[in-house]
């Protein structure tokens, strides 16, 4: 009707309105399909009508996701305009060129609002190569209800030995009832996002600080051989098939009694309309072994803007959108306070309506502040990254030691027979790089 409207007149508004549609542009967003994400997707419609412009959505499973979009920003494909990076990738790829600076979104965008760590994690000499879209740390997640009926209690910090103790006790498998549910599936950012703080719980390390691999240590052989054991005894059958978004299902239609993930989850565990058990579920820390350095990860999902795109200025106008104060304001009126993106900006956890939905805010926001990616384990490293190390090469050996841990799980080999592949695999890939240094 506008548009009829608008070749009837020749007022001011109309021609402004002609000029905005003939400037409008398509942007292309590669995504992950995490709930948060769905939910930006499900309210881009906003944006669009704002200002005019079209969103062409990419979503996609995350090793699917990093693996396309990594081959597109090296190869300077160009395809996406918009990109899900992790705060692994951010640094480093800034630090090529690979991404366009982000820290001209305008003086109301508030960059004071973000999270200080956060921030300073996707910046490199003095210039920001992302926006956070949602932050997390990691934290057990478990069922009131079968703890209270099993006598047992949930200590505030838990420890391995205690979280075996109890996933025994409250695996019941005749009624689909699993004391555990823990990442299977492999990847650099699957398995062994989960895998590398429980290393470090262990006192194990990626590398010494001469950078030799360290992955048939003691410290990995005993923790590796825990995992494998929870899993197998006290786990949901076809473990290795499952990521974030898989147990996450598990947990929220009831089928596991603990669940040591992403805080990111709460928010959806706790909200009736998307959880069975929402109102039967508690939390407490990420569990310890002999030391908690490095014992609940630091992650970001972050949007960022490839140096290869030439809509520049409509790709900052989304990101702006979809990362400010306002946008975690529609969430809430629109899908429920529970629901909004967490971790990002200090004036997220000033709001009432979101404290009152959001039992778990606090316990979060002292996850994702007290993680430390400077001092990630028990001796020292040459490097940062408390789930990953912040290295190029890292996202090729994370994704082999992953491949070799899922052999272990589905019974190809041994726990040990596992690591010393991957010992061999990284010593010659890190040779190849230039490492040891």
């Amino acid at each position: 009707m506008s548009k009829i409207i608008c070749i009837l007149s020749a007022s001011v508004a109309c021609l402004a309105l002609a000029a905005g549609m003939a400037d409008a542009e398509e942007l292309t967003i590669a995504t992950v399909n995490n709930g948060d994400m769905i939910i930006m997707q499900k309210l881009s419609p906003e944006w669009e009508r704002e200002t005019g412009n079209k969103v062409n959505w990419v979503v996609l499973e995350e090793n699917v996701l990093r693996q396309k979009v990594t081959t597109d920003i090296a190869t300077k494909s160009g395809q996406y305009d918009i990109i899900t990076i992790g705060g692994y990738e951010a640094p480093i790829w800034g630090k090529q060129g690979w991404l366009a600076p982000v820290g001209d979104l305008g003086d109301g965008y508030d960059y004071d609002d973000l999270l200080a760590p956060i921030k300073t994690g996707l910046t490199v000499d003095g210039k920001l190569y992302a926006v956070p879209f949602y932050t997390e740390s990691s934290f057990t997640l478990y069922r009131k209800d079968l703890f209270d009926a099993a006598g047992i209690k949930m200590p505030d910090e838990p420890t391995y030995d205690q979280i075996k103790e109890y996933a025994a006790k409250l695996t019941d498998k005749s009624k689909e009832q699993y004391g555990i549910c823990l990442r299977g599936k492999p990847g650099w950012g699957e398995n062994m996002a989960f895998l590398g703080t429980m290393i470090n719980s262990y006192g194990g390390r990626w590398f010494d600080m001469d950078w030799k691999p360290q992955i048939n240590s003691e410290p990995w052989k005993k923790a590796i051989t825990d995992y494998v054991d929870l899993m197998t005894k006290y786990g949901p059958p076809g473990a290795i098939g499952n990521g974030f978004n898989e147990n996450q299902a598990l947990f929220s239609t009831g089928h596991c009694a603990m669940w040591i993930d992403a805080t990111s989850a709460a928010g959806r565990v706790y909200d009736p309309k998307q959880s069975k058990v929402a109102d039967k579920i508690a939390f407490t820390r990420a569990p310890v072994a002999v030391t908690a350095n490095g014992s609940s990860w630091s992650w970001s999902w972050n949007l960022a803007i490839p140096a290869t795109s030439t809509k520049l200025d409509a790709a900052k106008s989304f990101l702006k959108w979809a990362t400010s104060k306002d946008y975690v304001k529609m969430v809430g009126e629109k899908e429920g306070w529970v629901a909004v993106p967490p971790g990002t900006r200090k004036s997220t956890y000033a709001l009432a309506e979101y404290q009152k939905a959001a039992p778990f805010a606090d316990t979060v926001l002292k996850a994702i502040l007290s993680a430390d990616p400077a001092k990630p384990t028990k001796d020292p490293v040459p490097y940062t990254g408390v789930q990953f190390v912040a290295i190029p090469e890292f996202q090729g050996i994370g994704t082999i030691v992953g491949q070799q841990i899922g052999a272990a799980l589905s019974g190809q080999q041994s726990v040990d027979a596992a690591l010393d592949n991957a010992q061999k695999q990284v010593e010659r890939d890190m040779k190849k790089a230039g490492y040891p240094k």
